[in-house]
C-alpha cells in the first residue's frame, strides 16, 4: 500500500507491441489492420461464415465510421442527429466488420490469442460464428483465446458489430475498430499477454535495480520446468544487465517468476532526455526458445512529497500541462501510430511535459509516443461512474464492468516510464456524498492493489469541504476550475499535494502563478492543448450547448487547433512557461470572428479573447484597433513603419499582455522586448499582399512503406514575399500518384462542414491541410496542389 505522506517511486517501464520472432518460427504478434470487410447498418446473421460478404466495403484499420461522410451527402455533419451538439453533430449507429484470416496447418498446437485496442462501443465478437464476447466500454484493450474456435489450413472469420447508435458521451467518441488489432501465436509454453511486469525499487544515477515478474502459463500438458532468461539492452543493442531462473511449472497453471538485474551507470528517463532501455525476456525448454518477448522501458524513479512537491529522478518539476480526448481532427477517433506520435511532437514543440488523458484510457501509440519523446502522463479511467450524463453511457454498467476496465488500463499501461499518476475518475456526478467517497475509496484501493508505485488521482470539481470525504481518497488531488480553493483544500489535507487537473486559458497567468508560488501545487493541465470536435463552441458560444450552434462542430478552445497549428492563448502560455525571452503580436478583430452567443452563461470561460495573428481589415482604414503584444519581458515597444508607438511596462496587473490602440493601415506592426534596458527579443507581423503562390510543407518527408504511415502537408497560401495571407480562402484541390493516398484533408474553421474525405478542402485564414498515407510498396507519392488562378505547387514524399 502506498504511504500517503511521502511516496517514492522507481519504475522501469515496458510495452511489446513490436513484433518478436520465436526460433525459427512465424513472428509472435501479428498485425491483422489489413483487409477487413465493412458494412454499416445491422445485418441478419452479419457473424455467420456462410454469409456472402462478397459486397462489403474492403478496407484497412483504424477506422472510423462517423468521420466519413454521411451517405448521399458531402459531409460527415448533421443538424438532427441525435449525438447532437455533444458529438459534434456527427452519427453513430450500428456496424459490422469482418475479416478472413488464414492459419497453416503447421501452426495447430499453438495458442491463439486476439487483441483489440480499442472498438467504439458495445461490440460483439465472434470467431467462425462462435460468439466469444461483448465489450461494452469504448476505451479498454480487450482481448481472447481463440485457439479452441479456428480451423488449420482452412479459411477463418473473425466478425465484429458495433453498436453506437445514441448520445453515449459528451465529446465526439467516433464509431468501430479505430485502433489496431493484433494476433498473438505462441507455444503452449508461453508469457502471459501483459505479463511481464517491471519495476525499479532503487535507482540512482551509479546503479538501478531492475526488478522483474513474469507470469508463464503452461497449456502443454505436462509439467515443465522451463528457464526464464532476461537480457537487458541499451539504445546501441548492448547487453547491459542479464539474469535467469530455473522454474517448475505443472501443467494448466500460472507461474510467477521474480527476478532482479542490475545496470551500472544508467541513463536516467526524463522529459529532456527520454532514454529507453530494451528487456528481451526469453523461455528455454530443452534447450530450446520456445517464447519470447521484447519490451521498451525507461528508468526513473518519482517523488511525490506534500510538503516539496513532485520530483522527478529527485528533481523538483512542475507540470506544465494539457488535457486531451482522444480523436485526431480530421482523422476522427483513427489511432494511427503517427498522428498520435505527431500529436505529442507537437505539444512537446509548445511547451508542455505533460498530458492528462481526458477521460479514458488512450491507445497504446500514444503512451509509446510519450515514453519516447520524454511527456508525463495521467492516465484517465472514466468519465462517469454509477451516475452518467446519458442513460446509454458507461453509468448504465459501471457497477458491473469498472473492476475489469479498470484493471486493463492498469496492467497493459504500468510498464511506460511516462505514466506517473492513475485518475480514477472525472468530475463525478454526486461526489459530495457517502455514497460516492465509499465507492472512490474502492476504485483507489483496487487501483493500488494492482500497482501501488504510483499515486492515486481523480479530476474533482466544485472543490469545498463538502468534497473532503471523496477527496480523502486520493493520494494526490485535481482540482478542476477551484483555484480559490487552493490553500484552504491544502490546510484541511496537508497530505495531499495538489494540481490544477482542468484549467481555463483566459486564466492561464494567474493559475501558472500559483503554480510557481506553492511548492504542494505541481501543476496546471489546461483544458484543452488539443482542439477536438464535439462538446461544439465551449470555446465561443459556450455553455449551455444547444442544438442550434450547429454548424459549430469543434470545441474550439485548444491551444493547438485541429490542424496542428498554435493558437495566440499557444503563445501566451510561453510566456509563461519558457525560459526564452519572446514577443507575439495579436489583434482583436473589427467584426467578431463568429456571431456571438447572448444567452452564454457568465461562469463558462473556456474561450480565449478573439484575438488572431492578422495585419489586414479590408475596409478599417483609419479605425482604432486593439493590438496586443504578448511578453515575459519586462517592457515592450511596438513600432509601426518604423515609428516607436510607445513602450509599456509588463506590471503583474499587465500579466504578459500589453495593449496599444493602433489606426489601422497596411503595414509593419513590430514588437520589440526589452530586459533591464536592453532590447533581447523582436516579433513582426505584416499586411499581407494579394496571394501569389501556394507553399505546401510536409512535416515528414520520408515514410515507412507500411500501409499506415503518415505525412501531414500543410498548404498556406502566400503574397509574394512569402507572407501567409489570412483572408484567403481559395477552394484547393490535391491530386495524388504513387505508393499513397490521401485519407484526409481539413481547415481550422470550426463551423465549416465540409468533407474531409474528399481531394478539395477550401482554405482558412490562408491554410488548409493535407494528409498522406503510404502503401506497401516502395517508392515516392506525389502530391499538386491547385488552387484556381495560382501556380500549381508540387511535393514528393519518399516511401521505404
Amino acid at each position: 500500500m502506498m504511504k500517503r505522506n511521502h511516496i517514492i517511486i522507481s519504475l522501469l517501464f515496458a510495452i511489446a507491441f513490436i513484433s518478436c520472432n520465436e526460433t525459427g518460427t512465424s513472428p509472435r504478434i501479428r498485425l491483422l489492420d489489413d483487409n477487413w470487410l465493412f458494412h454499416y447498418g445491422d445485418v441478419a446473421n452479419g457473424e455467420q461464415p456462410t454469409l456472402d460478404d462478397s459486397m462489403w466495403r474492403k478496407l484497412s484499420l483504424p477506422h472510423d465510421w462517423t468521420i466519413e461522410d454521411i451517405p448521399g451527402t458531402d459531409s460527415p455533419f448533421d443538424s438532427t442527429v441525435i449525438n447532437g451538439v455533444a458529438s459534434g453533430f456527427t452519427r453513430g449507429g450500428i456496424g459490422w466488420y469482418r475479416k478472413h484470416f488464414h492459419i497453416a496447418n503447421a501452426e495447430e498446437g499453438k495458442r491463439f490469442y486476439v487483441r483489440f485496442d480499442g472498438v467504439y462501443m458495445n461490440s460483439d465478437i465472434w470467431v467462425n460464428g462462435r460468439h466469444v464476447g461483448n465489450e461494452f466500454y469504448g476505451y479498454s484493450t480487450f482481448g481472447y483465446d481463440i485457439t479452441p474456435y479456428l480451423k488449420y489450413g482452412a479459411d477463418n472469420l473473425l466478425a465484429v458489430q458495433v453498436k453506437s447508435e445514441t448520445v453515449t458521451s459528451r465529446w465526439y467518441s467516433g464509431s468501430g475498430i479505430y485502433r489496431h488489432v493484433w494476433l498473438t501465436a505462441t507455444e503452449p509454453l508461453y508469457i502471459d499477454h501483459y505479463g511481464t511486469v517491471i519495476t525499479t525499487p532503487e535507482v540512482s544515477g551509479q546503479v538501478a535495480k531492475v526488478a522483474v515478474s513474469t507470469t508463464l502459463i503452461n497449456d502443454t500438458g505436462e509439467p515443465v520446468q522451463p528457464v526464464v532468461r532476461l537480457k537487458i539492452l541499451n539504445s546501441g543493442n548492448q547487453v547491459v544487465g542479464q539474469s535467469q531462473q530455473e522454474c517448475n511449472i505443472i501443467k494448466g497453471e500460472k507461474l510467477i517468476v521474480n527476478q532482479e538485474l542490475i545496470v551500472s551507470n544508467p541513463n536516467l528517463w526524463s522529459v529532456d532526455t527520454p532514454h529507453l532501455y530494451t528487456l528481451v525476456s526469453e523461455v528455454i525448454q530443452g534447450g530450446n526458445i520456445v517464447d519470447s518477448t521484447k519490451e521498451t522501458f525507461g528508468i526513473r524513479s518519482i517523488l511525490f512529497d506534500p510538503e516539496k512537491g513532485f520530483f522527478l529522478n529527485g528533481e523538483a518539476l512542475k507540470l506544465k500541462g494539457g488535457c486531451i480526448h482522444h480523436d485526431n481532427g480530421p482523422l476522427g477517433a483513427m489511432a494511427f501510430d503517427r498522428a498520435e506520435e505527431r500529436k505529442v511532437e507537437l505539444h512537446k514543440e509548445a511547451g508542455f511535459n505533460a498530458l492528462r488523458m481526458a477521460h479514458n484510457p488512450p491507445s497504446p501509440a500514444l503512451l509509446d509516443a510519450c515514453d519516447r519523446l520524454g511527456i508525463l502522463v495521467i492516465d484517465e479511467a472514466f468519465d462517469v461512474w454509477r451516475y452518467g450524463h446519458f442513460e446509454e453511457d458507461y453509468s448504465k454498467r459501471f457497477d458491473e464492468l469498472w473492476r475489469l476496465d479498470l484493471e486493463r488500463m492498469i496492467i497493459r499501461d504500468r510498464n511506460h516510464p511516462s505514466v506517473i499518476m492513475w485518475s480514477i475518475g472525472n468530475e463525478i456526478k454526486q461526489n459530495d456524498t457517502a455514497e460516492m467517497a465509499d465507492l472512490s475509496r474502492q476504485l483507489a484501493e483496487y487501483t493500488r492493489s494492482i500497482d501501488d508505485t504510483r499515486p492515486v488521482t481523480a479530476g474533482v470539481n466544485s472543490v469545498s469541504e463538502l468534497k473532503d470525504a471523496y477527496l480523502a481518497t486520493l493520494d494526490v488531488a485535481g482540482y478542476n476550475y477551484s483555484p480559490r480553493e487552493y490553500v484552504s483544500g491544502h490546510e484541511r489535507h496537508p497530505e495531499q499535494l495538489i494540481y490544477a487537473s482542468e484549467s481555463y486559458a483566459s486564466q492561464a497567468y494567474d493559475y501558472w502563478k500559483d503554480v510557481e508560488k506553492y511548492d504542494w501545487l505541481i501543476g496546471d493541465f489546461i483544458w484543452t492543448s488539443f482542439d477536438y470536435i464535439g462538446e461544439a463552441s465551449i470555446g465561443w458560444y459556450g455553455y449551455y450547448l444547444e442544438q442550434s450552434f450547429y454548424p459549430f462542430y469543434l470545441a474550439y478552445c485548444g491551444d493547438i487547433d485541429v490542424c496542428g497549428i498554435r493558437r495566440p492563448q499557444s503563445y501566451y502560455r510561453e510566456t509563461l512557461w519558457s525560459n526564452t525571452s519572446m514577443t507575439y503580436i495579436s489583434i482583436t478583430p473589427p467584426v467578431p470572428s463568429f456571431r456571438l452567443n447572448p444567452r452564454k452563461e457568465d461562469w463558462s470561460v473556456w474561450d480565449w479573447p478573439d484575438e488572431i495573428h492578422s495585419w489586414n481589415f479590408d475596409g478599417c482604414a483609419g479605425q482604432d484597433l486593439n493590438v496586443w503584444v504578448y511578453t515575459a519581458c519586462e517592457e515592450s515597444e511596438l513600432f509601426f513603419n518604423g515609428e516607436s508607438l510607445g513602450r509599456r511596462t509588463n506590471t503583474t496587473d499587465a500579466k504578459n499582455k500589453l495593449g496599444w490602440k493602433v489606426p489601422y493601415q497596411e503595414g509593419v506592426l513590430e514588437a520589440k522586448g526589452y530586459i533591464k534596458g536592453q532590447e533581447v527579443t523582436t516579433s513582426q507581423l505584416k499586411t499581407a499582399g494579394e496571394v501569389a503562390n501556394i507553399r505546401v510543407t510536409a512535416d515528414r518527408t520520408m515514410l515507412s512503406a507500411n500501409g499506415q504511415d503518415l505525412s501531414y502537408i500543410t498548404v498556406e497560401l502566400i503574397d509574394a514575399e512569402g507572407n501567409v495571407n489570412p483572408l484567403a480562402d481559395h477552394l484547393v484541390t490535391f491530386e495524388v500518384s504513387g505508393e499513397g493516398s490521401l485519407i484526409a484533408v481539413a481547415n481550422s474553421n470550426p463551423m465549416s462542414t465540409e468533407s474531409f474525405q474528399k481531394d478539395y478542402r477550401k482554405a482558412w485564414r490562408g491554410q488548409c491541410l493535407a494528409i498522406l498515407k503510404s502503401e506497401k510498396k516502395a517508392g515516392n507519392i506525389h502530391l499538386t496542389v491547385k488552387a484556381t488562378g495560382l501556380p500549381d505547387a508540387h511535393i514528393s514524399i519518399g516511401v521505404k
